[in-house]
């Protein structure tokens, strides 16, 4: 019962670290056109659109105590995830070719007070 209410209260904060990252893309000149998109067991946290092209973006949402900063928590293998579930994303909307970028949203929320960090273009993958 605590595990759940446990995994209940993480997908609180992490929504909620979603929505305060979406409010920050936009001020940057995004336009969000999807969240939380699935291809199978992959997924995509947010996906923009900017004058300069697609974004897939990864947020970390952490509360203190920390024991790294959320965004060194986007591995390699995390990246490989992602940008396998960019190219089926590209793939089924019909942006093959597509400028891509891959961003990471770090926000840490401590009471009330609220830190965020925008990494764009934070690591090219060069695999998939």
């Amino acid at each position: 019962m605590a595990e759940a209410r446990a995994r209940s209260e993480n997908t609180k904060v992490g929504r909620k670290g979603e929505d305060i990252a979406c409010e920050l893309l936009i001020k940057h000149g995004h336009t969000v056109i999807e969240r939380n998109w699935r291809i199978g067991h992959l997924e995509i946290d947010i996906i923009t659109l900017d004058r300069i092209g697609i974004h897939f973006v990864e947020v970390k949402t952490r509360r203190p105590p920390l024991q790294a900063d959320p965004q060194e928590c986007v591995n390699l293998a995390k990246q490989r995830r992602i940008a396998k579930a960019a190219q089926g994303w590209t793939a089924k909307k019909g942006y093959d070719g597509a400028e891509c970028h891959f961003d990471i949203v770090s926000v840490v929320i401590d009471g009330e007070k609220t830190c965020t960090e925008y990494y764009p273009d934070a690591y090219i993958p060069s695999f998939v």
